[in-house]
């Protein structure tokens, strides 16, 4: 059996340590291939894959097998029984988010596969209920990958549903019966109708898709803007010094939707997947009031169970006596009152 490669934890948080946040503002296209300018990703290779999938696998319990989040019932009724504003999880990265009754979703996957991983839970609400509860809703997109970015899904929206994407992904989009749909770079902010701001961001991920170069398009989070609601997509990303930047840059976040998924083994996603442990820094240097973890308990993606990260995450919440009612991890379907409080 082939042995699992090394990481040393230690050298990657100093190196993480040592990045100048001022490369978070440098250019990220070159020779038509996008890149990270303050970490370039150094990409896999076959041998890396194999190594991967041929490395002996971490044990984990029964429970942590088997923990999968419930699936709450009768979405319709309970959204329309919602006053204000909320935040409602879909599944994975998908969430519906009410603001001021204009409504968004986040990378819209309602399909049973995302390309060859089979879904492990139904989504929160279908896609005829939530035409049905916002036949005018925006969409914002991370990337361009097959969990994140879903043909099917897409095509099923409104074909006029304000689309906003990171470079590289308008054809792409379009091509999916959608002809409203806007680019943006990194740093790129735009005014959306009703009054919202919407901020593109770095992350730490790569690209690829069938019929795209590798790294063709961009990958980005987001921040989404209306009034004193600030609340921020992290999209798909390993940790990098990106958070402590956006802390600073906007210091009222309210809510920080972070990645926690597919970390198993380190060595092989650390780059482009937090642990629990750096997205609980990065929870820290975006110093927003409250902590939503995405993209668990839908798709096994790696070695740990769809489910692990959330259990994960309660224990280290214990572990370190942080104060529990700052993170959120909800039920699919769960509805999340939007609280703003004083600033």
């Amino acid at each position: 059996m082939k042995q699992a490669a090394e990481f040393d934890e230690k050298t990657w948080a100093e190196l993480n340590e040592s990045i100048d946040p001022q490369t978070l503002y440098l250019p990220n296209l070159e020779d038509g291939r996008f890149f990270a300018p303050w970490n370039r990703y150094k990409e896999k290779r076959f041998r890396d894959v194999m190594g991967w999938r041929l490395s002996p696998k971490e044990k984990f319990t029964e429970e942590e097998e088997s923990f999968l989040p419930q699936v709450l019932p009768n979405p319709v009724e309970r959204i329309k029984a919602q006053q204000g504003d909320f935040i409602m999880w879909i599944g994975h990265n998908t969430f519906l988010i009410r603001i001021d009754d204009v409504y968004w979703i986040t990378d819209p996957m309602f399909s049973k596969r995302a390309l060859l991983p089979a879904r492990q839970t139904p989504p929160g609400i279908s896609l005829d209920e939530l035409k049905s509860i916002a036949p005018k809703v925006r969409v914002i997109i991370s990337h361009n990958h097959y969990d994140h970015l879903d043909s099917a899904s897409v095509k099923a929206l409104p074909e006029d549903a304000l689309v906003y994407v990171p470079l590289g992904l308008k054809e792409t989009v379009e091509g999916m019966n959608k002809s409203n749909v806007h680019e943006m770079d990194w740093w790129d902010e735009t005014a959306a109708p009703g009054g919202f701001r919407l901020v593109c961001l770095p992350a730490q991920h790569w690209s690829i898709r069938a019929g795209m170069g590798r790294n063709a398009s961009l990958w980005a989070s987001f921040m989404l803007i209306k009034g004193d609601t600030v609340v921020y997509l992290g999209g798909d990303s390993g940790y990098f010094p990106g958070y402590k930047e956006y802390g600073k840059v906007f210091p009222d976040i309210d809510y920080a939707l972070i990645p926690t998924t597919a970390y198993h083994p380190r060595w092989f996603m650390h780059y482009q997947h937090m642990n629990v442990t750096e997205a609980l820094q990065a929870f820290d240097e975006l110093n927003a009031r409250y902590f939503i973890p995405t993209q668990w308990g839908t798709f096994r993606l790696s070695d740990e169970p769809p489910g692990f990260p959330a259990l994960d995450l309660k224990r280290q919440i214990t572990q370190q006596g942080r104060d529990a009612s700052r993170f959120i991890i909800p039920d699919i379907g769960r509805i999340i009152p939007i609280q703003t409080g004083d600033k």
